[in-house]
């Protein structure tokens, strides 16, 4: 049992799938790289938050990851 990478993308699409998935009763784990990097004096991309799901509830919440996939 592991992690997967639903989504790769703004900060503002990934809080806005973050809250979707969750409101299915399934966990979120959030990656901002772009928070990392300006704390390290780096720059980065828009393209660096990144949602996980755990393995076993990507069926549950494919639907909803599919949806929103569609409508971006």
């Amino acid at each position: 049992m592991g992690l997967i990478k639903i989504f790769s993308g703004s900060e503002i699409l990934a809080l806005a799938l973050q809250e979707k998935i969750e409101a299915i009763e399934v966990k979120t784990i959030l990656k901002n790289n772009i928070q990392s990097a300006r704390l390290a004096g780096f720059g980065n991309s828009d393209l660096a938050v990144e949602v996980f799901i755990q393995e076993v509830d990507y069926g549950k919440a494919s639907p909803i990851i599919e949806e929103f996939r569609m409508s971006i």
